[in-house]
């Protein structure tokens, strides 16, 4: 099958979408599949053999500046008919993304569309919440042009469903069990992420440091529980302000870290501290529950699909620094609730693979055509009739 494929995200930028489409363009590579991406700003030219095709872009400042909005061209829809897909997918529609579900349109070609963010609840977190409203109607109106729409947790698809839209189908969650394995715990990355103090408790957090991810409520718990360090993986618009939030208590910031860094990193910790309540699934959470540490993480969007308060981690409610706060000491003052946890999440993880993830997807393709070839006259017709 050939897949053109419109992302608002892709590498060089690090995040949970990008982890999510990345491992699919691996899976659907080793399954015999052709992809084009179109990504905005300064993509790698390929990635596992799919050709990526870079679209013009514009960082979004002032509110997230390492996140870039592509700007189509002409060139980009000759791209397309070049490549003359069989299914067109859209990854999170705003800019290229709707763009994208114009021209799959116009063409009359099976469309698409995954939702992985919430961007109601991130317009109000970068201070722009007076675009909620509006953002409803579009996410509403653009993901209805698809033929499929997915969500990768069951939350998002309650959600979207609420939204008003249709088709809307389960993409399930997948995590790599062989590169994220609590025998990637390492004494010297303990030693590094604690600040030289491997002996005390070690919270972890990963992720964009950025205000939607709710990194400054861990304030309360490093400065509230005894002799606990956190460590901070990860960089973006917010690092500067939060090193000065945090200066004079027992934190570290340690950049991004990726592969098998990342892994160790993960599986030296005691307790991912995961606070984000804007999340539609959160890929942090199952690294980290695959690697052998339990996570505490907000009771919102997708993330109790991943965590399942009592069983193989803990779920505080947000916005209440006491309940994340106590539900953190808690974790971090009973060795034994942290194997039994740890041991439950690697379980939960094993069944989670990318191939049958991606598999789904093909899937989904597939019923995506179908419902084309349901309710949409044949592109001839169509072409046909544009010209009339």
């Amino acid at each position: 099958m050939r897949i053109a494929m419109y992302s608002e995200n892709f590498l060089p930028k690090i995040d949970g979408v990008v982890t999510r489409i990345t491992r699919t363009l691996e899976q659907l590579r080793a399954l015999g599949h052709e992809a084009l991406i179109f990504a905005p700003h300064d993509p790698p030219s390929s990635y596992m053999g799919h050709r990526v095709v870079r679209v013009p872009a514009v960082p979004f400042r002032p509110w997230q500046p390492e996140l870039f909005l592509g700007l189509p061209r002409p060139r980009l829809g000759r791209e397309l008919d070049a490549f003359a897909p069989d299914v067109v997918h859209v990854v999170n529609p705003v800019i290229l993304g709707l763009w994208g579900t114009i021209v799959a349109r116009q063409r009359g070609l099976p469309l698409l569309a995954s939702y992985h963010t919430d961007i109601t609840q991130y317009a109000v977190h970068l201070g722009i919440g007076f675009l909620s409203p509006i953002s409803r109607v579009f996410l509403r109106d653009v993901h209805n042009q698809a033929h499929v729409n997915l969500c990768t947790s069951q939350p998002m698809v309650n959600s979207a469903r609420g939204l008003g839209i249709r088709r809307v189908r389960l993409w399930p969650k997948a995590v790599d069990t062989e590169l994220f394995h609590p025998d990637r715990r390492d004494s010297a990355m303990r030693e590094r992420l604690s600040g030289g103090h491997p002996d005390a408790p070690l919270m972890l957090y990963v992720g964009r440091v950025s205000a939607e991810k709710r990194l400054d409520w861990l304030y309360a718990p490093v400065t509230q529980i005894p002799g606990v360090r956190l460590a901070v993986v990860g960089s973006g618009p917010a690092e500067t302000a939060l090193r000065e939030r945090f200066a004079g208590t027992a934190t570290h910031f340690h950049g991004y870290m990726t592969g098998e860094e990342l892994a160790r990193a993960y599986a030296s910790a005691d307790v991912l501290a995961f606070p984000s309540d804007t999340e539609t699934l959160g890929f942090v959470a199952m690294e980290a529950m695959a690697s052998g540490t339990p996570a505490v993480g907000a009771r919102a969007g997708g993330v109790p699909d991943v965590i399942r308060h009592e069983e193989n981690g803990l779920l505080f409610t947000p916005g209440d620094l006491g309940d994340l706060t106590g539900q953190l000491r808690r974790l971090l003052g009973d060795p034994g609730l942290r194997v039994r946890f740890a041991e439950a999440g690697r379980r939960d993880m094993e069944r989670w693979s990318w191939r049958a993830a991606t598999e789904k997807l093909v899937h989904y393709y597939e019923l995506a055509r179908e419902v084309h070839a349901l309710f949409e006259p044949p592109g001839d017709e169509r072409r046909g009739r544009r010209a009339r």
